[in-house]
């Protein structure tokens, strides 16, 4: 008996795998272009403009905020015309920001650039591309492929710092940020313009998916604790992330020892998601976020307690990055389960807004705290956080795509 290797099953499965392959390359050249390499030339950037490093990083602030402006547009359209045009476009301002980054004088074209990242991060890396995933593959698929493009390129960008060390120190932050620009464009472009569905194929597998609009999530309790829960974890862990480094050095540790520990967050991300590539069919999601997001709370109101003990502290830092990593496979997870397909985009988006705000706004007031407080702050936020996600742990999914 020989087997149809033109099923639709198994077309359907190895597009799935190519969309998976594609998504995990895209969004690791997108993160490291546009938002990986800050950090690594921030420096030198505040020495050539003859500014402070704070005015350099409030442009990933701008990046934040122009994402937040855009992601409810920009979900309408994927919803409404599938993500190929979208994504590839994306990556093409992408590219084009990135250049521009690479010659900006001034802090104003600073800004500017980054405006551009901030929307060519909403439209091409892991908002869109679960956004075509959900539709693409079958719901008893849709976990695994998530899983797969986040610990890939979760795995690819935590690992890149070194390259991209040497690259500024060989050939100077210009130069390294035009060599990016070059692989975005010639990556992602092709990759999205070629791999990503059609309209037509979008809205063909649209029609025979359902969920709930917009409008119609907004009116349901489930929709609103999940926001609080996915907003409180966003904004506490990006607070601790800026202030992290300081508070470890103002307690005593060395600065050493204060720049390494904050590696414990991006290696639990990445654990993170390998263990739940092989329990997700055994544990429903929901309960594992709601697991995760309590160990943050508790990694975040227990580091003040550790000292100068540096097993403890990095016990309580990983506990963030284990949230950190369940959450950003959990959200398009449970809100595709909870509100369906047909409109998950916009859904999604509409809880985006408010994380990035989280993420931009909930920073400044920890760092106005300045000292340990905003290590309680960060942890009653991610309590609240979980609470919110105990209503839903009996309830079965709504939908099934």
């Amino acid at each position: 008996m020989t087997t149809d290797t033109h099923s639709p099953t198994l077309l359907a499965s190895t597009h799935r795998r190519l969309l998976v392959a594609v998504f995990s390359v895209t969004s690791t050249v997108g993160f490291v272009a546009m938002v990986q390499i800050l950090p690594v030339v921030l420096v030198p950037i505040a020495a050539d403009l003859g500014t402070s490093r704070t005015a350099v990083a409030a442009a990933s602030t701008v990046s934040t905020l122009m994402g937040a402006l855009v992601a409810i547009p920009v979900g309408r359209i994927l919803d409404r015309y599938g993500g190929r045009l979208v994504m590839t476009g994306g990556s093409a301002i992408g590219a084009v920001a990135v250049l521009l980054w690479s010659q900006v004088t001034s802090l104003a074209m600073l800004y500017v650039a980054f405006a551009l990242i901030g929307l060519a991060l909403v439209m091409s890396t892991y908002d869109s591309a679960f956004a075509v995933l959900v539709v693409a593959t079958e719901p008893h698929e849709r976990d695994q492929a998530i899983l797969a493009v986040t610990m890939i390129a979760g795995l690819a960008t935590y690992l890149v710092y070194p390259l991209l060390g040497w690259m500024v120190t060989e050939f100077g932050w210009r130069t390294t940020l035009v060599i990016l620009a070059v692989t975005l464009a010639v990556t992602s472009i092709p990759a999205h313009l070629w791999a990503v569905p059609s309209r037509e194929t979008h809205l063909s597998r649209v029609r025979r998916r359902e969920g709930s609009p917009v409008a119609a999530a907004l009116r349901r309790k489930r929709f609103w604790l999940l926001l609080i829960a996915f907003v409180a974890q966003a904004g506490s862990a990006a607070a601790f992330l800026l202030l992290i480094v300081a508070y470890l050095l103002d307690v005593g540790h060395s600065t050493a020892v204060a720049t390494a520990v904050p590696i414990a967050v991006g290696a639990l991300q990445i654990l993170s998601r390998l263990i739940l590539t092989t329990v997700a069919r055994r544990v429903p999601i929901a309960k594992a976020t709601a697991f995760a997001f309590a160990v943050q709370a508790a990694g975040l109101l227990l580091l003040p307690l550790a000292g100068l003990s540096i097993p403890l502290t990095l016990l309580c830092v990983a506990a963030v990055g284990l949230g950190q990593g369940v959450a950003v496979i959990a959200r398009p997870s449970i809100l595709a389960d909870s509100f369906g397909v047909v409109h998950f985009a916009s859904v999604l988006a509409a809880i985006a807004v408010p994380t990035a705000l989280a993420r931009a706004g909930l920073p400044l007031v920890a760092s106005w705290l300045g000292d340990g407080r905003f290590l309680v702050l960060c942890g009653v936020v991610s309590i609240v956080g979980t609470l919110a996600l105990v209503p839903l742990l009996g309830q079965r999914r709504a939908h099934a795509g």
